[in-house]
């Protein structure tokens, strides 16, 4: 383990958190692909709004933090993960687990599991998201919905690289949710 970390807990949060900065940089990434400079401007605004949300939650590093309680941790008190199956299955068939905390051999191992997007993030959730951009017309970009696909347990699986399926999840945003709702003033 790498010595700037104390406890095989920081080195496991560390681990989560880079995972999910890696993810930031894809959609920060993408306001190169958005033609016009408005909705550039409008884009790089919400993934402010993002940024600032993951660095409240330390960039949901929890996920692999064996201290951590209750539902924000994705392993048991031990250390130990299971894996969630692929983006189109209940559970893993295979039953398959690790415990990064163990040794060596298995934080490399561990390496190898994804946090797989049930909706594909580079090919739904971002363009998904830079479309709702481009075409809002004064609507409000519903930056929490897009925020939980991206980075959160709602839209993201632990999965053993032998269930992480590489083709097409065939799966879409909900257009329902793209834009906040306006709350009507009661009269």
């Amino acid at each position: 383990m790498n010595s700037r970390f104390k406890t095989k807990s920081a080195y496991m949060k560390y681990n989560g958190e880079s995972r999910v900065r890696g993810y930031l940089k894809e959609v920060e990434d993408y306001t190169g692909s958005i033609k016009s400079l408005k909705v550039q401007g409008e884009y790089q605004k919400i993934v402010a709004t993002m940024v600032k949300q993951l660095k409240t939650v330390k960039y949901n590093g929890c996920y692999f933090d064996r201290r951590e309680k209750g539902d924000n941790r994705l392993c048991t008190p031990e250390g130990w993960f299971s894996c969630q199956g692929a983006f189109d299955a209940d559970k893993c068939l295979s039953l398959h687990s690790i415990n990064p905390y163990g040794n060596r051999e298995s934080r490399i191992l561990f390496s190898t599991w994804n946090l797989d997007h049930r909706i594909e993030k580079k090919r739904t959730i971002i363009p998904a998201l830079a479309k709702a951009v481009q075409n809002q017309n004064g609507r409000e970009i519903n930056w929490e919905y897009f925020y939980s696909l991206l980075f959160t347990r709602e839209n993201l699986k632990l999965v053993h690289i032998a269930c992480h399926k590489k083709t097409f999840h065939n799966l879409e945003c909900d257009g329902s949710k793209v834009y906040s709702k306006r709350k009507r003033c009661r009269q």
